[in-house]
């Protein structure tokens, strides 16, 4: 009596794969404790910085990357949890995006960044800011700090990545050198 399992990559952290199992020899409880342990497994990897990540914030992310439907999104953790906080539309300049940061609390934010080379072609990266401005408390900035490289690991297609404190760091000369 042979059945057909499909592991999903989301659930097992794996490549598909097709396993053939007889299933007289897996009981329902196993089949059910492998479930448990995928989803302990995804509860560890969130609790090593004790923060989720909202669904809609990979939504949103694929959608400035592929579509280019938004300039940028900003990301604010609340609770335990990473979400979307504002969203820039494609026609929003760097001026709108770096005004969209709160002068006190800390944010992600990734921008969408246009240019033209030295050899007059049009080009475009993605950038990843951590602002965490000085004025902000120091708890706030310590739970950003330690949740950044879990969040943005989820964003897969981060070019180029900046930390700024305050507004200077992030100029739009800075974007533009870093972009080349």
């Amino acid at each position: 009596d042979l059945s057909i399992y499909s592991l999903n990559h989301n659930i097992f952290s794996l490549s598909p794969f097709l396993f053939v199992l007889p299933f007289s020899k897996f009981s329902p409880y196993i089949i059910s404790s492998l479930l448990l342990n995928a989803t302990i497994s995804k509860w560890y990897a969130n609790a090593a910085s004790g923060m989720a990540v909202d669904d809609e914030c990979n939504h949103k992310f694929r959608e400035l990357k592929a579509k280019r439907s938004y300039r940028f999104i900003t990301f604010r953790i609340d609770g335990q949890q990473v979400v979307v906080d504002k969203i820039g539309g494609p026609d929003e300049s760097y001026d709108d995006f770096a005004n969209s940061l709160p002068a006190d609390e800390c944010r992600y934010a990734v921008y969408d960044f246009d240019f033209i080379t030295d050899e007059n072609c049009q080009k475009s990266k993605i950038f990843f800011i951590a602002w965490s401005p000085d004025t902000s408390k120091v708890r706030m900035k310590m739970v950003y700090a330690s949740s950044k490289d879990r969040f943005k690991r989820e964003l897969d297609g981060i070019q180029v990545e900046l930390q700024a404190t305050d507004p200077s760091e992030m100029s739009l000369d800075i974007i533009k050198a870093r972009a080349l």
